[in-house]
């Protein structure tokens, strides 16, 4: 893909493009890696790849090496790659949706490369959040960004948090932080934190004065499509540079 005024976007490195798989693991210095059953599972069972195919294997924290399949483990075939930590960090909060739209949110903003994601709590949020299955949820919402940070090549896992209420948030955000709201400003890299609020819109003294707005289009777009579209544009933004 090409850009008006702008070289070509810079892609994945072509060693991790080329790769059969990439996988997540706990020691990339041992040899040869282990890997967990389930991504074991997926490497033979799933992808039904062979010894000697070409594997990338990470950390998630920013170290990755090449590596070739073998019996139940994967060999070193290279040296570790360190790549720098992409900045500003890029967190997407959305309002908690109904079914399994928050997982499909989750799943896309992985994909987009987006460093943090926050189901939120806010006042007109029309999910009923079940504190005691918050464990469950959350994790659920981790393996769902695991799974997608593999197929797209990621070296760093985002991070996936608790459904936090609006004002903790804004809190700790403080000045990066900015929220969807029609009518909004371009998107961009000076509040890299954006917060998309339910299909009800904000609560009228939700957001606080002077907060900055974004806009996600000239449509009127579902919480977690404006998500996934904000992301994208931050994400592109930042790799404009």
């Amino acid at each position: 893909m090409s850009h008006t005024g702008r070289g070509p976007l810079r892609g994945p490195d072509p060693v991790l493009r080329a790769a059969a798989a990439h996988v997540f693991v706990e020691d990339l210095d041992s040899d040869p890696l282990v890997v967990g059953t389930d991504d074991e599972h997926h490497l033979y069972r799933v992808l039904r790849l062979r010894p000697g195919q070409a594997v990338t294997a990470c950390d998630g924290n920013g170290r990755w090496r090449p590596c070739r399949l073998g019996a139940g483990s994967l060999l070193p075939d290279g040296e570790v790659v360190e790549q720098a930590r992409p900045r500003p960090a890029i967190t997407v909060a959305f309002s908690l949706a109904k079914g399994d739209r928050t997982d499909w949110a989750v799943q896309k903003l992985t994909e987009l490369g987006v460093d943090r994601m926050v189901p939120l709590l806010a006042e007109r949020t029309v999910v009923v959040w079940d504190h005691s299955k918050a464990d469950r949820h959350r994790q659920r919402w981790t393996r769902i960004s695991r799974e997608a940070a593999a197929q797209a090549r990621l070296v760093r896992l985002p991070v996936v948090e608790a459904p936090t209420p609006v004002p903790d948030l804004l809190s700790r955000l403080g000045p990066s932080a900015c929220a969807a709201e029609p009518g909004g400003e371009m998107p961009g890299l000076d509040h890299p934190a954006v917060l998309v609020g339910p299909e009800g819109g904000w609560g009228p003294d939700e957001l606080p004065e002077g907060l900055h707005r974004v806009g996600a289009g000239p449509t009127v777009l579902r919480t977690e499509t404006a998500a996934v579209a904000l992301g994208a544009a931050l994400s592109l933004a930042r790799a404009l540079g």
